[in-house]
């Protein structure tokens, strides 16, 4: 078995766990920019951390300042975007909506890195894309009582766009550029960005809710620390369709989340979905 696709099981429990806490956030109507941007500063001072004592080099210092720049700013959209649609729709339909960035991610590596994928692994990236179908349907119906199904849509189209920039960056930086130097700058970027998103935002966050912001925003950082090294560890050397097809099913740990911790319902689809999330998992390595 694979070191890269290890490293994508690794990426895809950590990472799934973090996008458990957006839902923890939305209901806590804590402030998505805030969240984001402590979330942010977490990674940042963990991965300068990690920068200074492995004594990585730097590699291309231009596409590392530009490629931060571009990945920074696609994925405090994600987030923010991801958290907000949230608050209008339910999890079970907001996370396999916002993983269609996968397929943007896919095409651009198969013209742009020219990968090839075996048939075996065509088979699990259709059942992957098959996993998003099942669990998407009847979005219009399916809008959380206080939110609004057309405003979950404009958020999720915005994390799609975010989320496809931001894989494809993330690899480029992976081959060219230190991985903990690369989350370190772009992380940085990422939290002066949330917390100009939060100034403008005009949402005041104050009090015990500002608090558990923070508590939430650090949960995450240290989650996505780990999970998102492992992510470009495995970038690396793999094939960038495959990990991000694996890792990009993390909705459905944070799906499973939901259910459990918060009582959303576990239809016949999204017990269909897990399954088939399996599949294509068991697939994507043969």
């Amino acid at each position: 078995m694979p070191q890269w696709y290890l490293l994508s099981i690794a990426a895809l429990l950590l990472l799934g766990t973090q996008r458990f806490l957006y839902k923890v956030a939305a209901e806590r109507n804590c402030s998505s920019p805030l969240t984001t941007a402590v979330f942010m500063g977490t990674v940042t001072l963990l991965s300068a951390a990690a920068f200074l004592v492995s004594g990585e080099p730097v590699g291309d210092l231009t596409s590392l300042v530009l490629l931060s720049l571009v990945n920074s700013v696609a994925f405090a959209l994600a987030t923010v975007a991801n958290m907000e649609a949230l608050r209008h729709l339910p999890a079970g339909i907001t996370f396999p909506l916002t993983r269609l960035s996968l397929l943007v991610v896919i095409l651009f590596s198969i013209f742009f890195f020219n990968e090839r994928p075996t048939s075996f692994q065509w088979i699990g990236i259709l059942l992957g894309f098959s996993v998003v179908a099942v669990l998407a349907g009847n979005v219009g119906s399916q809008a959380r009582p206080e939110g609004r199904a057309g405003a979950g849509l404009l958020f999720v189209t915005v994390c799609v766009l975010g989320g496809a920039i931001a894989s494809i960056s993330s690899k480029l930086a992976a081959v060219s550029t230190s991985k903990a130097g690369f989350m370190a700058l772009s992380y940085l970027l990422a939290t002066f960005f949330s917390l100009a998103i939060d100034k403008k935002w005009g949402k005041k966050t104050i009090g015990s809710k500002a608090g558990e912001a923070v508590k939430i925003g650090i949960a995450m950082g240290l989650l996505n620390f780990f999970g998102f090294y492992a992510f470009l560890s495995a970038l690396a050397s793999g094939p960038l369709s495959m990990i991000a097809l694996i890792t990009g099913m993390h909705f459905v740990i944070a799906i499973a989340l939901s259910v459990v911790i918060y009582r959303e319902s576990i239809t016949r689809p999204r017990l269909i979905g897990i399954g088939l999330t399996l599949l294509s998992v068991f697939f994507l390595q043969l």
